[in-house]
């Protein structure tokens, strides 16, 4: 496969150069024995050794930090809150405007689209010497009916030795050689809306293939639409619902078995 290297190395935004921890992306293993996920954290925190900090700011975007400072955003919509931050990297997908944006600022030193030229999909592979970024094309469903082959993307954040998954608007289950250009991920951001997207029993199949340590739902409309995919997985997956907005995960706070982490969305806000 032909990968398309946007960089070797970037320092920006205040980031530390790091080296990447390898990651078990394309070899399957199993979960690591898990201790406790570290809740109480703002985005602005450091990050600690050897973990990664995810932030639900809203719909179908995440903040991605990394220990080095660097910042990734998915589903990038130009708007993540009353926050100054200029991302590293940001993620987008053209199923609906609610993913992406056609103006970008300038400023972001890598704009990652999930689509190309239709029907030839895109392929990203950008080495950011501590986070890997790249993407696996999927099909979506045309305005009126039909498909676009490798009109979208999701896309897969290797850092601090974890595979982070974000789905993005998935519309189909992935084909046996998407899921083996996935590999193993140990964090998934999922939709859960049942509808725009995949029926909650294709998305929830999904997920019990992909066995992911941590299921993160996204792309939820209100409190029925999210409850409706919480009753639906709770005989495959326990469930934990804290009331926050962020985890910070590593190798070690995995848990022993997949478990499905409720994060609140919330816009990203200056500290006082």
């Amino acid at each position: 496969m032909r990968w398309v290297v946007f960089a070797l190395m970037v320092i920006s935004g205040g980031a530390v150069a790091q080296e990447r921890r390898p990651s078990h992306c394309i070899a399957i293993a199993d979960a690591a024995p898990g201790i406790e996920y570290l809740h109480k954290a703002a985005w602005q925190d450091p990050v600690p050794e050897h973990s990664v900090r995810i932030s639900y700011v809203a719909h179908a975007s995440f903040l991605i930090q990394t220990q080095g400072g660097l910042n990734a955003v998915t589903d990038f919509t130009g708007f993540i809150g009353g926050a100054s931050l200029i991302p590293d990297v940001v993620t987008m997908n053209h199923a609906h405007g609610t993913h992406w944006t056609e103006y970008p600022d300038p400023a972001i030193p890598h704009v990652l689209e999930g689509w190309g030229v239709f029907g030839e999909g895109i392929e990203h592979h950008l080495d950011l010497d501590e986070m890997l970024v790249r993407n696996v094309s999927t099909d979506i469903r045309s305005v009126y009916g039909g498909v676009e082959e490798r009109g979208n993307s999701i896309f897969v954040f290797e850092v601090a030795g974890l595979c982070i998954g974000h789905l993005g608007h998935l519309h189909h289950v992935p084909s046996d050689a998407q899921f083996a250009a996935l590999g193993r991920l140990d964090v998934v951001m999922a939709a859960v809306d049942g509808g725009t997207t995949m029926p909650l029993p294709e998305m929830i199949s999904v997920l019990k293939r992909l066995k992911s340590s941590v299921i993160i739902p996204m792309h939820w409309f209100s409190d029925y639409s999210l409850d409706r995919f919480l009753v639906d997985v709770r005989g495959d997956f326990p469930v934990e619902r804290d009331g926050v907005s962020e985890i910070t995960v590593s190798l070690r706070s995995l848990p022993d078995r997949p478990t499905v982490v409720v994060l609140e969305p919330q816009y990203l806000i200056e500290l006082e």
